[in-house]
């Protein structure tokens, strides 16, 4: 009975230890899709502990590598199982070595809830194992329990900082994790021989010295332990209903390249090749869906490309944020008056280009694609970029309005649309008055709409070669120009835009959409590309129209009315640079007290506790290390040559801020070249000795010798990287890749020779310095 009773101690704490770290991916696995996250970790929390059980009777520094093994293994096979689960194509290696070069920032910007792929799931399996190893080693191995709990309180901290804002409170985890913990602490984990009281074979004066020692130390840690929560307590207490802070707010999620932030760019340079063949697309519909008239092809198929609400008066913008997301899409709420359709699709890429990833409105899951999603417009996109020969599945749920409520139906107001009613100051009179007098003439919603398309439809002509712009000079010219100069023609970007201006003009909140329309089954041709507007209804959400003229119809000449003095038509459109869009205290070891009894060292003791803290620091170091590299590598490899060029531009304004010396935003590029030129003189002599006595104060007057000749040569180069950068702001477009990288490379040599120019400290601590995450980038 003796025995049974010691076994059954012994196997308290490994299992207090296994419930402590599982905790962690309960937590965790809140944001997750599905279980299998939360099964992983458990099975990394029981494996590590169970390891590190199994081979306490080895040397301790042998068990490390005997339990690595054992997590390569269950990593591997973990890793397996998910990629399996996202039906993700390619072998085990390239799986592998995908997750871990992008295993953090993929965990930061996926879309929540995030499916549990290979890049989700390795970070936190690996980390539980850790924590696993370093508490088992801790607590079983020398006893000190306590101090065995930090590796797993790190990674339970973790696991809520992770989480942030997107989950409940874990109010009922955290009292269990209490609870757990406890009950491994009142566990007593060894006993004396015999069973007796471990003192009784010292003399009676000893023995009472350290009984009155460890009293002393007992009321002590209790005196400390209920200061530190008084003091600590209310401002607890205070943070309970705070909204805490979400980490991906520190990380860049995917962006669009300058082209797919305004597409509707592209509408007349596919007019111009109409044969050019973009996709091809197999659809499948629901066998009710075939019968029904409404869904046969004679309107065709709509493939929706990009959204965009966005309009200053020049450009129309996506303006979306995309989130990593896995197979399966967070489901959308159907407005509460339309139907809801299942159409299935197969499309492989031929000739498209950029990043934007066409689909059937609203997506619900992808395959054969990593990709990025909007929730706000439904719109997708693939971060490495579309290639020739992609070929991936997609599932949608179309939705299709009640048109007999169309009618009398109303629009909505108020914050939540202000984006799709904003218009930009600088409206044309003339284009005012026609939609004041559209809206006069016809009161409900749906009514004003329909005026705004058969007035395009009636008046204006469509033209495969008409020059590209939607700008307000471009839209006036459109809608009023002299016929035989020009006006009152345009592709479907015009008449689209129009509509949609038109449309927030007279009270309706619009959107302008780019996409194809065919008949769902072929190839997608250059010629299928179009755009058309669409305007949001209570209860039957956004509504498309379709403003452009019917065939063979010859339009009507526009009323005297609307047509002002002529005017000579505007420039095409250039698009413009793109704006980016808006990173418990150390236990104190205690006092030697009496020989423990079986003898364990003071070294193991440091060794245990000092491990585990180095995993958890060095985690957080090299978290911070990994995001910093890759804020870097997307600033200057990533986007568009004007986009790199700023990026560039941006590494350099904070290595200044990183060495101490700030820019002012008020500053002009050439001062800030001259300021970045300056403060490398000044980093190098001081570096040198020779600050106080002196010396050149401009590093292109200086000697070129020694570290100011680095400083000189690096003088014409800023000034050039500066140049660029005002070429970018000034000439939009007309950046090349060459500069791009001619700018990388000035950028990259003169934040090296800044850091070196640091003493050795400083050295260590800039690559793992958190200031340009948090910074807008």
């Amino acid at each position: 009975m003796t025995g049974v009773v010691r076994v059954l101690r012994a196997a308290v704490l490994p299992l207090v230890l296994i419930g402590l770290t599982a905790l962690a991916g309960l937590v965790l696995g809140r944001v997750y899709a599905g279980g299998l996250l939360t099964w992983l970790v458990i099975g990394a929390a029981a494996g590590s502990v169970l390891v590190s059980v199994a081979a306490r009777r080895l040397p301790s520094w042998l068990v490390a590598p005997v339990s690595i093994a054992a997590m390569a293994g269950w990593t591997l096979w973990s890793l397996r199982l998910a990629a399996a689960r996202a039906e993700l194509s390619g072998g085990l290696l390239e799986v592998t070595t995908d997750a871990a070069r992008n295993g953090i920032p993929r965990l930061l910007t996926a879309m929540i809830p995030v499916e549990p792929t290979p890049d989700t799931v390795l970070v936190p399996v690996v980390a539980a194992w850790l924590a696993g190893l370093a508490g088992a080693e801790v607590a079983l191995r020398t006893g000190r329990v306590l101090l065995g709990y930090l590796p797993a309180a790190g990674l339970y901290a973790a696991a809520l900082y992770v989480v942030g804002p997107n989950a409940a409170p874990a109010v009922g985890a955290t009292l269990a994790f209490v609870a757990i913990a406890a009950v491994g602490l009142a566990t007593p984990t060894r006993t004396a021989p015999g069973g007796g009281d471990p003192t009784a074979d010292l003399t009676p004066r000893v023995r009472a010295a350290v009984r009155l020692r460890l009293a002393a130390s007992a009321a002590l840690g209790v005196a400390v332990v209920v200061g530190l929560v008084a003091l600590l307590g209310p401002v607890v207490a205070k943070q309970v209903d705070g909204r805490p802070v979400d980490p991906r707010r520190y990380v860049e999620p995917p962006q669009v390249q300058t082209l797919d932030e305004n597409p509707l760019i592209r509408i007349s340079g596919w007019a111009l090749h109409p044969e050019q063949k973009l996709l091809d697309v197999s659809t499948e519909r629901p066998a009710a869906a075939a019968t029904d008239p409404a869904a046969q092809t004679a309107r065709g198929v709509r493939i929706r490309l990009a959204v965009l609400s966005d309009y200053d008066g020049v450009t129309w913008r996506v303006g979306a944020t995309y989130r990593n997301a896995g197979r399966i899409l967070p489901a959308a709420t159907a407005p509460r008056d339309s139907t809801v359709q299942t159409v299935r699709q197969q499309i492989s890429v031929a000739e498209l280009s950029g990043r934007l990833l066409p689909a059937v409105a609203t997506p619900q899951e992808v395959s054969g694609a990593r990709v990025a999603y909007d929730p706000a417009s439904g719109t997708l996109i693939r971060p490495e970029g579309l290639t020739p020969g992609l070929r991936y599945t997609v599932t949608s749920a179309e939705e299709r309005p009640d048109s007999n409520l169309l009618a009398t139906a109303n629009v909505p107001a108020g914050d939540e649309v202000a984006r799709v009613l904003r218009v930009a100051d600088g409206v044309p009179d003339p284009m005012r008055r026609l939609a004041a007098q559209l809206a006069e003439e016809n009161g409900a919603p749906f009514t004003r709409a329909l005026a705004i398309e058969q007035f395009l439809a009636e008046h204006y002509r469509v033209v495969a070669d008409a020059p590209s712009g939607h700008a307000y000079p471009n839209l006036g010219f459109f809608l009023f120009g002299p016929r035989n100069g020009g006006g009152q023609e345009g592709t479907s970007e015009q008449f689209a835009a129009a509509f949609a201006v038109l449309g927030r003009l007279s009270g309706l909140p619009t959107r302008v959409v780019v996409g194809f329309r065919t008949s769902g089954q072929g190839p997608v041709l250059a010629g299928d590309a179009y755009a058309w507007p669409e305007v949001l209804f209570d209860g039957l959400g956004w509504v498309p129209f379709d403003p452009l003229p019917r065939p063979n119809d010859e339009p009507r000449p526009v009323e005297e009315d609307f047509r002002p003095t002529p005017e000579d038509p505007p420039p095409s459109e250039a698009p413009a640079p793109t704006a980016e869009p808006s990173a418990s205290p150390e236990p104190v070891a205690a006092a030697d007290g009496p020989p423990r009894p079986d003898g364990v060292s003071t070294p193991v003791l440091v060794a245990g506790g000092g491990g585990g803290l180095l995993l958890v620091v060095g985690a957080f170091l090299l978290t911070l290390v990994a995001m910093r590299r890759s804020l870097s590598r997307s600033r200057l490899g990533r986007g568009d040559p004007g986009q790199r060029i700023a990026g560039a531009w941006r590494e350099v304004t904070d290595a200044l801020r990183l060495a101490g010396q700030p820019v002012g935003d008020d500053l002009a590029a050439t001062e800030v070249a001259r300021h970045a030129r300056e403060a490398l003189a000044d980093a190098r002599r001081a570096r040198s000795g020779r600050g106080a006595t002196g010396g050149p104060a401009d590093p292109d007057t200086a000697a070129p010798t020694g570290d100011t000749a680095v400083a000189g040569t690096l003088s014409p180069a800023v000034a050039e990287l500066a140049a660029l950068l005002n070429q970018v702001g000034f000439a939009p477009g007309a950046a090349t890749a060459d500069q791009a990288d001619r700018a990388a490379e000035v950028a990259t040599t003169y934040v090296a020779t800044l850091r070196s120019a640091r003493p050795w400290w400083r050295r260590l601590l800039w690559s793992v310095h958190p200031a340009p995450l948090r910074r807008p980038r």
